[in-house]
């Protein structure tokens, strides 16, 4: 089943064939209105337009909830301002993981990085402006040293403030947790 951020990012490809235009186009038409509200909106886009519910849904959060829309762009949120110096570690995790396999997808979220294969096997997460903290899917396995308990969606994690903190063992749960998914 889809996520819902795939779902939108489907329906976000398929605009310009359902619609007539791409989303840029839209918010520039929405954003020309000086519209404000939600339901306003997505009446206008019904009514004026004739988009159906879910398209005109999805152009009235995007017009008043601007994100980055590319997957680039998540990224370089995450790491702004305060956070900017943690880039290299998730570069060299990113890095890592694409060597486990050819299967290994990059997800961007909002505020981390999924890595999976069938499943997530792994979670780049920028917690603090010191710290990366790398989820990762080792159920069963001890918690202990570096490997810490963490929550239902990554069993485990591991601290990371430097690259070089993405040693062997880190690698190496990296790996099984790889395995595993």
């Amino acid at each position: 089943m889809a996520t819902p951020e795939e779902m939108a990012q489907s329906m976000i490809a398929n605009m310009p064939e359902k619609t007539g235009k791409a989303l840029e186009d839209w918010l520039k038409i929405v954003h020309g209105t000086g519209m404000e509200k939600h339901g306003q909106i997505v009446k206008y886009l019904k009514t004026d337009h004739g988009m159906t519910h879910g398209f005109a849904n999805l152009v009235a959060s995007k017009a008043l909830n601007p994100e980055p829309v590319g997957e680039a762009d998540l990224v370089t949120a995450q790491y702004g301002g305060a956070k900017a110096g943690l880039k290299p570690i998730h570069d060299a995790v990113v890095a890592f993981a694409q060597t486990l396999g050819a299967d290994v997808e990059i997800a961007p979220k909002k505020a981390s990085v999924s890595l999976r294969r069938s499943k997530q096997f792994a979670l780049i997460t920028p917690a603090t402006k010191s710290r990366v903290d790398l989820g990762l899917a080792l159920k069963g396995e001890k918690a202990e040293g570096r490997l810490e308990s963490y929550n239902a969606m990554c069993s485990h994690r591991v601290r990371l403030e430097n690259v070089d903190d993405l040693d062997d063992d880190v690698k190496a749960w990296m790996q099984l947790a790889y395995e595993r998914s």
